[in-house]
């Protein structure tokens, strides 16, 4: 097994470095926690000794990382999967990214060190070293709503083309042809799939496709009201908003209403994949793509423990409905 030294080594770091970044010291620089981290991965190293020792014997204890437990949608997600995992007599250890990649990594670390069971994730963007190691220890791992490219795990995720393609069927139907789309990252699977899906399905539904409508945040609201502004400073005036998740059509919201003002926001529509419970009681109520994140919860857990009894785990998009409040 390699040790702390072998870590340092290949690091090209002190002992003590090495050290205080995989125990996760905050007093490190990020060039030394991304070498260590690194190291660590291509050696395979899990940091606590008698953690690793302890692995096959069971705890009853899962991890779940989450993105951004504040958003509604991985509020629920958690919850279902809290429940479902009581229910079959394990306990839920919840960590929350906050859209960050670092604190992920770090939570990731943790998880490496303790004596769970198997992990529940949803990831934020491409597999990092601390990723890429925790999956070589052994520990089981299951992907929810969100994917990692070049990871072999078993996921629960959302259909994200067939909610886009709802989006744009009612945007076809109510008439609309300058619409803005605000996007999330598209280093994270689920910006990425949603952006692709409205560019490919655009231009079919009748909606224009000059790039000024187009814009992205970071799934959060402040990104995304940055992003709406952009758009408006364009010169741009769409009849309708895309928002690609909850806090992000709340960003855009909150563009329209300071850049144009109440009333001539009120006559721009707005439409969301996520579906929030204040979007029935704004003027005009705003229509959404309404996912199953409880189901995604409930799923990943016992997939977990199918993967952890040994046995293959296959992988499954769960089907959206779609919200319609204009009126129509």
């Amino acid at each position: 097994m390699p040790t702390i030294k072998d870590v340092a080594v290949r690091a090209g770091v002190s002992l003590g470095t090495a050290s205080r970044v995989l125990s996760g010291d905050g007093n490190t620089s990020l060039k030394s926690r991304t070498k260590v981290q690194a190291a660590a991965a291509e050696l395979n190293y899990i940091a606590n000794g008698p953690a690793r020792s302890l692995r096959s014997a069971r705890t009853k204890v899962l991890g779940l990382l989450v993105s951004d437990i504040r958003n509604p949608f991985f509020s629920e997600l958690a919850h279902a999967a809290e429940r479902e995992a009581m229910r079959l007599g394990y306990t839920v250890l919840l960590a929350n990214a906050n859209e960050d990649a670092t604190q992920a990594d770090e939570y990731l670390r943790i998880f490496a060190s303790q004596r769970i069971d198997g992990l529940l994730l949803a990831p934020q963007g491409p597999a990092s070293p601390q990723l890429i190691s925790l999956l070589r220890s052994g520990l089981p791992v299951v992907l929810l709503n969100r994917l990692v490219e070049g990871v072999d795990a078993p996921y629960f995720a959302t259909d994200n083309s067939q909610g886009v393609g709802l989006v744009l069927d009612w945007l076809q139907k109510r008439g609309h042809t300058d619409v803005a789309f605000v996007g999330g990252p598209t280093t994270i699977s689920t910006g990425a799939e949603r952006e692709a899906a409205y560019l490919a399905g655009r231009a079919s539904h009748g909606i224009s496709t000059d790039p000024a409508f187009i814009d992205a945040g970071d799934f959060l609201a402040d990104g995304a009201e940055r992003a709406m502004t952009r758009i408006l400073d364009r010169g741009v005036r769409p009849t309708a908003v895309f928002g690609a998740n909850g806090p992000t059509t709340l960003g855009a919201v909150r563009a329209l209403r300071q850049e144009l003002g109440a009333s001539a926001a009120s006559h721009i529509e707005v439409v969301s994949f996520d579906d929030l419970e204040w979007f029935e009681f704004v003027s005009p109520a705003i229509s959404a793509v309404r996912h199953d994140a409880a189901a995604i919860g409930r799923l990943g857990v016992v997939g977990l423990l199918e993967l952890m009894a040994g046995r293959p785990v296959a992988s499954q998009r769960i089907a959206t409905t779609f919200i319609d409040r204009s009126g129509a």
